[in-house]
């Protein structure tokens, strides 16, 4: 199995911790968040990993070489900032296989990856979304589905209950062929919200553990967390 981390942003909402380091490199008390990222994709079952990497990317490169802990390790450089679904147009190119997770560099979502590939081929899907249930939330936005199926995204609000989603894919080789896309956009936004009704979109519902370190407070949870998952 393999797998593409974008780890490129700059992390402005954790300044000033993102500095002199990039996002997916802050540490996690003496390791950076992208050892235990790493970690859980090798406890998955993942053989290769694709870093798309932008900001002070070559810290990245630095710390885990070509190799790491029997994983191989490939980097792309955005010469120019590409948004998340250019980001990963480009690391395709590095893909063997005809399906492949995106993983976002700043969340960790210990979702059973081989069940995930599992369901996407049983629904025969263009892109399958790891979903967890949340309440008493307004940071993210929500999902809704029907059997299978992604129906709609929705925006921020506060809700009771709901399902979000958690950043971790699986998309087949050929969704970047099939549909056109730009050289610069946004995967969530322009690609998945703006044409999610002609998408085979499946829907995969976990309980598994999920944080997003992107903004302080969860990179605090983190600390105490992350270390006992893996």
């Amino acid at each position: 199995m393999q797998a593409i981390i974008l780890a490129g942003g700059k992390g402005t909402r954790l300044y000033p911790l993102t500095l002199n380091v990039p996002k997916p490199m802050v540490p996690i008390g003496d390791k950076p968040f992208l050892y235990y990222l790493l970690l859980m994709l090798k406890k998955e079952g993942v053989s290769k990993v694709i870093f798309s990497i932008g900001y002070l990317g070559e810290q990245i490169k630095d710390y885990f070489s070509d190799s790491w802990n029997g994983l191989e390790l490939i980097y792309v450089t955005e010469k120019e900032p590409l948004g998340t679904g250019g980001a990963i147009a480009v690391c395709m190119d590095q893909v063997s296989e005809d399906n492949v997770f995106v993983i976002n560099g700043d969340t960790f979502c210990s979702v059973n990856l081989k069940e995930l590939l599992s369901s996407h081929q049983q629904q025969e899907a263009e892109i399958s979304i790891a979903l967890k249930e949340m309440k008493n939330f307004d940071r993210y936005g929500t999902v809704d589905v029907q059997g299978h199926k992604i129906k709609q995204f929705n925006e921020k609000q506060k809700v009771l209950k709901g399902l979000i989603n958690t950043g971790t894919y699986c998309v087949t080789k050929e969704l970047f062929i099939n549909h056109k896309m730009p050289d610069k956009f946004s995967f969530e936004t322009e690609f998945l919200q703006a044409k999610i009704g002609q998408l085979n979109a499946n829907a995969f519902i976990s309980d598994a553990y999920f944080i997003d370190i992107g903004v302080t407070e969860d990179y605090k949870k983190a600390q105490t967390e992350i270390v006992n998952l893996v």
